[in-house]
């Protein structure tokens, strides 16, 4: 492995890789596919046509005109409410032989992605979205099958063949009109928008569509319905929550008008900008290279001081001698002096290489600096990078009274509590101090949802209700909330089946449902096939369950803090923090660059072109592609929920700590590409002033990297750790308060009945007797039987209440 390692570091190129929601539109529509569900494409085609050609009569479904085609489908919908299980199952079929977009007909890729867009927009308009929810809910309340699934000591594909048709359909239809592009019609634009709404809001059986997906979840996880195909269902609820909140560059914008809302000043620079103009450092060297790199140094010694030797013994003693020049830290090329020891070299490159860190373990052995490793870019790729650092730094408000608490301490004596503004007593140097953290200080939006939401505690009757807006994001976490530990635990136990450190047991869900044929393979080449089948679903499952919850901690935290920090505090006692350390502890090399895809397979390439001769050698070959695209977003998507879980929160912090996560993360620092090393980089700082003096003394590479590219609080002593014995830790305590926070703002915003005690109350007895009182008709027939038993038959000590008066 460590060879593995090595060679994988040294030949690590920059991957031109471009974060975003999603990748390309054709990668999105053929990974809801198995391989294994190849032979259903001709399926789906045999059953259209034999429908289609008793209607059409010898014609083509490209050459009908539109009127014709809605003719047509609204023929499919009626044959859709047959009571015959069979018979729905053709038609549902002959529905996604459309929203594939007919590729029988079709000559080319772009053809039939042409022909299935006008297809799913004309499917969407005759009402098949609601008819195939129906049937989706018919077959989730399936006790039958899934009691029979749960019998089946092991289940395949033929088991969620319903199911599987129906979601197809459906991830077709939402991932389809999610996209626009520049040659939409109008009343394309027009259906996006309702259908944006119609799946945002609780129009299905008062709930929204995203809720219905996440009991199908946990059901699965549950082992109630083991033959639910995981992988659609995953993909199709990423998809909805994507379109109905919107993706990172809506959230952005969303952000922004947030802030001009609270008055707040705009945001320094765009983040998502910043991110992809950055470039990648070189990774750090693992030991194997270091100690090979030792050995070519030592025999360049040799040879260089018998050289030396021979010159000394010639008639010029003088003519070959080298001058001693000593080495610039900023050096344009990053040349090494072999002859310096390493006490002397502590020189910062200022790209921020990575490769000359040794670990404390390695120092033993590596007893020479390593010579220096080829240029990576030319000169002049440096000189035109743009100068100065790329984030403006930030200070909050409580950092600018903790500055100023010590030094009214320091120099005068006693505090001010939370006043910024008094600077009587303290010297010059401190005035120019709190005026420059004041100009880099910075308000969040979630600063003020916390002060806002402190003051509708405080003063519950004085400011009355909170005027809270229905986004599709309220009425999702609206609907969640009962049961959100249940979703958030599914969650985490389908991406622990899916992880590839992940090791098999038998208590453990099965995830591969959806994938796994009736007939297991008998040949080589079939199990070879089978391998990258399972492999790419289990890819396919991390990476919908990672962009999945990285959007709902987004959105939730945009729409108010306290919905982020209950699914936080859920991720991080469902232990979401050791599983993405886990995930990482990895060749994380290999798993990016792993080839786990058969491009004749995908869709829609193997319905257009004949189908290539398979062998073992083309399987092992794989694609050309320099990394795999879902791997790498999935990496940098729980990156950034562990980022989103750990920041500014000290217990949390300390797990990483205790996990011993900073060579996990510091291998990851291997993979070339800016954004994934940018967060990184942000884990390791904010762990290191725990890790050590050695640690940080050993690491000064990575930790000139973090200076470099994170951003910077002004007054945060991150680099050193002065003092941190002195703050305690008590993850439970922290916990606790935020917990309590927590269920106040649901207990004041969610729960109806808790304004009873703040009710008014008349304490006029002529106004109480004189209200009328509604009474149920069956009262005056029993009237004299209420006044002999509650008030004759019970005797009443007029004395006893007159002496309490």
């Amino acid at each position: 492995m460590q060879t593995d390692e090595m060679e994988s570091s040294m030949e690590s190129p920059n991957l031109e890789f471009e974060y975003g929601d999603t990748d390309g539109l054709t990668a999105e529509l053929s990974e809801i596919y198995s391989y294994t569900e190849e032979p259903e494409f001709a399926l789906n085609r045999d059953y259209f046509l034999e429908d289609f050609r008793s209607h059409a009569q010898g014609r083509r479904w490209i050459t009908l005109s539109l009127a014709e085609q809605r003719a047509y489908v609204m023929r499919l919908l009626d044959a859709l409410e047959v009571t015959d299980r069979d018979k729905r199952l053709k038609v549902a079929r002959a529905i996604l032989y459309l929203a594939q977009g007919v590729f029988a007909e079709c000559d080319s890729d772009t053809d039939v992605i042409r022909w299935s867009r006008h297809n799913v927009f004309l499917l969407y308009d005759m009402g098949i979205f609601t008819a195939l929810l129906e049937l989706l809910s018919m077959e989730m309340d399936n006790n039958q099958a899934c009691s029979s699934a749960v019998r089946k000591p092991a289940i395949s594909l033929a088991d969620s063949t319903e199911l599987r048709v129906l979601l197809s359909v459906m991830y077709l239809m939402v991932e389809t009109i999610r996209l626009q592009t520049e040659d939409d019609q109008p009343d394309w634009t027009t259906a996006r928008e309702a259908f944006r709404t119609e799946l945002g809001s609780p129009l299905y059986n008062g709930e929204p569509f995203a809720l219905l997906l996440f009991t199908m979840v946990t059901k699965f996880c549950s082992m109630n319905a083991p033959h639910f195909p995981m992988k659609k269902v995953l993909l199709l609820l990423w998809k909805t929550v994507l379109f109905t909140m919107g993706g990172f560059e809506e959230l952005q914008e969303m952000k922004v008008r947030g802030r001009e809302r609270l008055s707040l000043p705009p945001l320094p620079e765009d983040s998502i900008k910043v991110v992809r103009s950055m470039r990648a450092a070189s990774p750090p060297a693992s030991a194997m290279e270091l100690i090979e790199q030792q050995q070519q140094a030592k025999r360049g010694r040799r040879s260089r001081r018998s050289a030396f030797v021979d010159s000394m013994e010639g008639d010029s003693p003088f003519a070959k001698k080298q001058p001693l020049v000593k080495q610039d830290s900023l050096d344009t090329y990053n040349e090494r002096d072999p002859f310096k020891n390493d006490d002397e070299d502590d020189s910062e490159d200022a790209d921020g290489n990575l490769e000359s860190e040794v670990d404390p373990l390695d120092r033993d052995v590596i007893i020479q600096p390593p010579p220096p490793p080829p240029p990576l870019r030319p000169p002049t790729d440096r000189a035109s990078l743009p100068k100065g650092l790329p984030w403006a730094p930030k200070v909050r408000e409580k950092d600018i009274e903790h500055f100023l608490e010590i030094s009214r301490n320091k120099f005068i004596g006693f505090t001010l509590g939370s006043d910024t503004e008094t600077l009587v007593g303290l010297p010059r140097p401190i005035h120019e101090s709190v005026k420059t953290l004041k100009q880099h200080k910075y308000v969040s939006i979630a600063e003020m949802q916390i002060k806002k939401e402190e003051e509708l505690q405080q003063c519950p009757m004085t400011l009355g209700e909170e005027d809270v807006e229905e986004t599709p994001t309220e009425v999702l976490y609206l609907g969640m909330l009962p049961n959100l530990s249940q979703y958030v635990i599914a969650l985490l136990k389908l991406l622990l089946a899916a992880a590839p450190t992940s090791k098999a047991k038998t208590d453990s869900i099965n995830i591969l449902a959806d994938v796994l044929p009736e007939e297991m393979p008998i040949t080589v080449l079939q199990s070879m096939k089978l391998g990258i089948d399972v492999n790419r679903h289990k890819e396919i499952i991390v990476k919908a369950i990672s962009a999945l919850l990285l959007l709902l901690l987004k959105h939730f935290k945009l729409n108010h803090i306290y919905q982020f920090e209950i699914v936080s505090q859920h991720l991080v006692f469902a232990n979401c923090i050791p599983l993405i350390l886990k995930f990482f502890n990895q060749n994380i090399m290999s798993y990016i660059s792993a080839k786990n895809s058969i491009c004749v397979l995908d869709f829609p390439h193997c319905v257009v072109h004949e189908m290539p001769e398979l062998t073992a050698e083309s399987l092992e070959a794989g694609d050309s592609n320099q990394f795999c695209w879902r791997n790498l977003f999935s990496c940098i998507n729980l990156l950034r929920i562990l980022n989103k879980l750990t920041k500014w929160k000290h217990s949390r912090t300390m797990m990483l700590v205790v996990f011993k996560s900073a060579p996990i993360l510091k291998r990851a620092l291997k993979v070339k590409q800016a954004m994934m090393q940018l967060y990184v980089l942000k884990l390791l700082k904010i762990q290191t002033k725990y890790l050590g003096r050695q640690w940080r003394k050993s690491n000064m590479k990575t930790m000139s990297a973090i200076y470099q590219k994170v951003r910077h609080r002004l007054n945060d002593d991150w680099a050193y750790g002065n003092d941190i014995d002195a703050r305690p830790w008590d993850f439970q305590a922290e916990e606790c308060a935020l917990r309590e926070s927590i269920e106040k703002f649901n207990s004041r915003r969610y729960d109806k009945n808790q304004n009873g005690e703040f009710a008014p109350v008349d304490n006029c007895l002529q106004s109480v007797l004189g209200q009328r009182v509604e009474l149920p008709d069956d009262f005056q027939y029993s009237y004299e039987m209420w006044l002999e038993r509650e008030v004759f038959s019970q005797p009443i000590q007029w004395e006893g209440l007159l002496e309490r008066n």
